[in-house]
């Protein structure tokens, strides 16, 4: 028998996992919002989820319930989280709109940005921070560093 790939087929290299205090609420505004696909879903003790999967796009998001005995635990309740996620969605309008609708909080309305694209940022009800974009123009270096100093006021 072969040995074992050390990055196994169907998983990008880089892979977030998050912790949710309703991890399976998690997994349904995912699906909703964003389209991810459900891979998996392993139960645990208590009626939680131990471990999921979803798919989206060749991207894969891993996910838990909290688990404050192992050190797992999600943003809403260690007080925040540092990290945003990007994500590049056909339609970031529709996108932000439904997650807004499904209960996030808008943290940065959608507009379009000096390096092409069209983004807003949202914090889902789980403490996650995302920051989802749809890809409007390719700018040229020249043309990306005017705007740079443009939109930080020295241009």
């Amino acid at each position: 028998m072969a040995d074992p790939k050390p990055i196994p087929d169907g998983y990008p290299q880089v892979i977030p996992y998050l912790h949710a205090h309703d991890a399976a609420a998690a997994i349904e505004f995912y699906t909703k919002v964003l389209g991810a696909e459900e891979r998996m879903r392993m139960p645990a003790p208590g009626g939680k989820i131990g471990h999921a999967e979803l798919g989206l796009g060749g991207s894969v998001i891993m996910l838990a319930d909290e688990f404050p005995e192992m050190g797992a635990q999600g943003p809403k309740t260690v007080g925040g989280t540092p990290v945003t996620i990007h994500v590049y969605v056909e339609d970031v309008d529709a996108v932000f709109d439904a997650a807004v609708s499904a209960g996030a909080t808008s943290l940065n309305a959608v507009e379009n940005q000096f390096y092409g694209d069209r983004s807003g940022q949202f914090e889902d009800p789980f403490g996650h921070r995302w920051n989802v974009a749809s890809h409007v123009e390719d700018v040229p270096p020249d043309e990306m560093e005017k705007r740079m100093k443009e939109a930080m006021g020295g241009g």
